[in-house]
């Protein structure tokens, strides 16, 4: 990894997939810049869903939560580049796609929040990001390589 890269998790719910959406926001990312590292079309199984949102149970929303992200398969993603959770959170929009703006992933192409298409690594959990990164992939699945546009999207790259 390059010094100004940071890798964040990113994962495509089951609406997003069984809505044919995964090509669209791979390219949003793709088109801002940043570059995948890692991507998994799985399954999620009741184990890792109670892993994953393991801070909210107990919580009424608990089983809804665990139900829906195994409802279907979903798209697992790492992406890396320059700041690149709070660019993620940027792009996906609000929790609720109502709240969120046109131009963002969730005020593009959801409507309800419990259907909001995307997940991504809180960026103000420090630790949220290795986390789940460690949860979805092992690091033999996390591929290492050269952005070649890479010198057209950062400043300080040798032309």
């Amino acid at each position: 990894m390059s010094h100004h890269d940071e890798r964040t998790f990113v994962m495509v719910k089951p609406d997003g997939v069984q809505r044919g959406l995964i090509g669209d926001i791979v390219a949003r990312f793709e088109d801002r810049g940043l570059k995948m590292v890692g991507g998994k079309f799985m399954q999620i199984d009741e184990e890792l869903a109670h892993e994953h949102y393991g801070e909210h149970e107990g919580k009424p929303f608990f089983d809804g939560l665990v139900d829906f992200i195994t409802s279907g398969p979903v798209f697992a993603m790492v992406w890396e580049g320059a700041d690149a959770t709070r660019q993620v959170r940027q792009m996906m929009g609000e929790t609720d796609p109502a709240e969120s703006a046109p131009g963002t992933i969730r005020g593009d192409l959801g409507l309800d929040l419990g259907q909001n298409v995307i997940h991504g690594s809180d960026h103000e959990d420090e630790g949220a990001n290795e986390r789940e990164i460690e949860l979805f992939f092992d690091e033999d699945e996390l591929v290492e390589w050269d952005q070649t546009d890479a010198v057209w999207v950062y400043e300080d790259e040798d032309h």
